[in-house]
């Protein structure tokens, strides 16, 4: 079924809102963040902004699921390719994208500190936990996964495959949000590092030499 113009512009200009609300939240920060300073953002009207979204909090909650959607996608690894090669394509890339070039390192933090700015509301908004929830368990779910693959192909030890993916999951939540916070650069290399020599290295099988 091809789409039709209408259909393709409505899809352009609410890739376009949430382009500038990214841009506002990044700049203004989530307290200081208004419809206007998004409207200055973006090439269109502040009405077709409102003609999509009544409310900022309706638009917020549609910007944190655009985010979440951009953020799984990235972490896309084929089925078929090695375990251990899944785990720490999946590991850097939830470390802020180790390995980027600094371009790419810089856009991965600044999407990683608007996402926090998000998350830091979730406390007292409902859809944004339900959301981040809903994110948290696809994760789990994904390096329950991985674990699970390695494990039946004999490359990771016999582990219990969810506890293990926990926590690595909250090993890798933890350094990505204070390498957005702190003053401390190699912060996620670090992490990383520590990771792979307390908790990975044991997980993974020896080669036979």
């Amino acid at each position: 079924m091809s789409t039709s113009g209408t259909d393709r512009e409505a899809v352009d200009t609410g890739e376009e809102i949430m382009v500038a609300t990214y841009r506002a939240l990044s700049k203004h920060g989530y307290a200081n963040l208004t419809m206007q300073a998004i409207a200055d953002e973006f090439e269109k009207t502040k009405a077709v902004i409102h003609y999509h979204f009544d409310t900022k909090d309706d638009l917020l909650v549609a910007f944190l699921d655009y985010l979440l959607d951009r953020f799984t996608e990235r972490l896309a690894v084929g089925e078929d390719a090695d375990p251990n090669d899944r785990l720490d394509a999946l590991v850097d890339e939830l470390l802020l994208g180790l390995g980027d070039d600094d371009e790419a390192t810089r856009s991965n933090h600044e999407f990683h500190a608007a996402l926090l700015e998000l998350r830091s509301q979730a406390p007292h908004n409902d859809a944004y936990r339900a959301q981040l929830t809903t994110n948290y368990e696809l994760l789990v779910d994904m390096l329950t996964a991985v674990i699970d693959d390695g494990i039946e192909q004999g490359v990771f030890h016999d582990v219990d495959a969810e506890q293990t993916a926990t926590l690595v999951l909250a090993t890798m939540l933890g350094g990505r949000v204070h390498h957005v916070t702190l003053d401390h650069e190699n912060m996620a290399v670090e992490v990383r590092d520590a990771l792979e020599a307390q908790v990975l290295r044991d997980l993974r099988v020896p080669e036979r030499t």
